[in-house]
């Protein structure tokens, strides 16, 4: 019956964060910290930061990522499950309703406002889960230099229009962050 419990409040927790969230997985981290760390105390405000890393390593949509892997974490593999499901059914349910209607629906004036107003509130809670996730970075000149250099060539690639994945991005803080810290270690490791 415990176990169950966990299940079920998995589910819950992940529908509700689903259900009122716009706007993808990024829009979604604030209302994950704000319920898995600071409400259920499920796991550390450290250990969210990771999730958000790991999600965005793996293939995959962030969201269902950071799901699975909360889910996984409390309640093993049957906790991945429902915290999944519990996160794809509102948006699932949603897009197949308006997928009917869309052209219709679009045509509505008030529809049309209510999505820029919908666009506004998602990029707050965007920028919101950026300065949180800031705050968990080591700080130091080569965070600080990966950050600017990283910033500049993605507001280029937006004013010029070039095709460029973000894919590259990570794939290059991976490697870079692996040389570095590599590098880090092993003169400290001589100096001892």
């Amino acid at each position: 019956m415990e176990r169950f419990k966990k299940f079920w409040s998995l589910f819950i927790t992940f529908f509700k964060i689903s259900a009122f969230t716009f706007g993808g997985g990024y829009a979604m981290i604030p209302l994950i910290q704000n319920e898995i760390s600071e409400r259920k105390k499920w796991l550390n405000s450290e250990e969210i930061f990771s999730i958000v890393i790991i999600s965005e390593s793996t293939p995959g949509p962030l969201s269902i990522n950071a799901a699975t892997y909360v889910g996984y974490r409390v309640a093993g593999f049957w906790g991945a499950f429902f915290a999944t499901l519990g996160l794809i059914i509102p948006p699932f349910t949603i897009i197949t309703i308006i997928s009917y209607f869309f052209h219709d629906f679009m045509q509505f004036t008030f529809i049309q406002n209510m999505f820029k107003g919908i666009q506004a509130a998602v990029s707050i809670l965007i920028l919101d889960a950026a300065l949180k996730l800031s705050k968990k970075i080591e700080k130091g000149w080569f965070a600080f230099v990966l950050i600017g250099i990283t910033f500049i060539l993605q507001i280029l690639i937006d004013a010029f229009a070039w095709n460029f994945s973000s894919v590259y991005f990570i794939l290059a803080g991976i490697f870079l962050g692996l040389f570095y810290y590599s590098l880090l270690n092993n003169v400290k490791g001589r100096k001892k």
